[in-house]
């Protein structure tokens, strides 16, 4: 075959520093807008990006020609600045070191999309470390609870 054709997708998921809540329903709609401008930016296809006050989930194809972790770093970097210098009341935002992620079939896209979309219901009930701890379960991820959330 004389190129290269990929179907890459993933549910990122990362959390603000310390899961500190920054993202407040007046400035998520922006936010989540800049995530998929830097991914686009960059050519990768941002399906769906929604999240809560401490984290971010995002469906996003990435091309064969990015690592993962190369792909979440150009996001999170181009967006902690921007997050700082627009909203005043942000000027101490960070991201967490790190993130997790799993790979997406295209039969299984609009059950993450559904997922993504449904965050403020999901977590009157759930927090964000007990959904981490349930993906990371159900994607039989291994994991050490101490560093779990640093």
């Amino acid at each position: 075959m004389a190129n290269t054709f990929t179907s890459l997708n993933y549910h990122v998921i990362f959390s603000t520093k310390g899961r500190e809540r920054w993202i407040s329903q007046n400035i998520e709609a922006r936010v989540w807008s800049y995530l998929g401008g830097i991914a686009k930016e960059n050519r990768f296809h941002p399906k769906l990006i929604g999240g809560f006050d401490d984290h971010v989930h995002m469906l996003i194809g990435i091309p064969a020609s990015v690592s993962l972790s190369e792909a979440v770093k150009l996001i999170k970097g181009g967006s902690s600045g921007w997050i700082k210098t627009t909203f005043p009341e942000c000027r101490a935002f960070a991201w967490q070191d790190g993130y997790a992620a799993f790979t997406v079939s295209k039969s299984s896209i609009p059950e993450v999309e559904e997922y993504v979309r449904g965050q403020r219901e999901h977590h009157r009930t759930k927090s964000f470390m007990e959904e981490h701890r349930a993906f990371s379960q159900k994607y039989e991820v291994e994991y050490d609870e101490r560093y779990l959330f640093d």
